[in-house]
Order: C-alpha cells, then structure tokens, then sequence
C-alpha cells in the first residue's frame, strides 16, 4: 500500500471507529433502564469508546511499537465490546436483531485491526 492510500485509509478507518462509538452511545439509551442493562450498557460504553479514542492514538504513534502498543489496544477494547453485546443477547436484555448492526461493524472492526496488528508484528521481526 502506498503512503497516500495508507493515509487515506487511516482516515477513513478513523471516521469508522469513531461512527462505531457514537453508535454505541445510541444504542445505550435505548437500552431498558434496569439495573443490570444499566451497568452492562456502561460496559459496552467504555469499550467501544476506547476503540475509537486508540484508534486515533495509533494514528498519531511516534514509533511501529508504540503503533502496535495502540493497536493492540484497539483489538482488545473491540473484541470487550463484542463481548458485552453478546452478554446484552444471551442474558436477555436486547434482542439479537436490535443490536445487529453495531454487533457486526465491531467484528469487521476487530477482523481489520486484529490484521493490521499481525502484519506489524510481522514487519518488526
């Protein structure tokens, strides 16, 4: 990938990951306002957040490690994030079908970043 697609890449990838957050903030409010969607929702909230704010970080990395470093932590905070939709699911908080969207942009997200993280690791070898 040359420079200029690189960039342009990080820049679309940038306004996707932050899309992902604003959309997780709306989700949030729709969530029941019991307890237990309550402090699972802010969960999610602060996953997904640190997705898109590492993100940006990674872009702005001094250094391929302190790039990995970020990124790492963008694979974490996204695969978190997937975790807590599931819990919403599978505890029956939220239907499958209301969460869909957010639910698969996270795993692209996570697919992306996780490959992203292995082809650094591998040019640092």
């Amino acid at each position: 990938m040359e420079n200029t697609e690189r960039i342009d890449f990080a820049e679309a990838f940038k306004k996707r990951t932050k899309k992902f957050v604003v959309d997780n903030i709306k989700f949030y409010r729709t969530l029941p306002k019991t307890e237990e969607a309550k402090i699972i929702g802010r969960q999610l909230l602060r996953s997904s957040s640190s997705v898109g704010a590492n993100y940006r970080a990674a872009c702005r990395a001094r250094s391929k490690a302190e790039f990995h470093s970020k990124l790492s932590i963008v694979v974490e905070e996204c695969d978190e994030s997937i975790f807590w939709m599931e819990i919403l699911v599978e505890a029956e908080i939220v239907r499958e079908q209301e969460i869909a969207p957010i639910y698969k942009e996270g795993n692209e997200i996570l697919k992306i970043t996780s490959a992203s993280r292995k082809t650094v690791s591998t040019k640092n070898k």
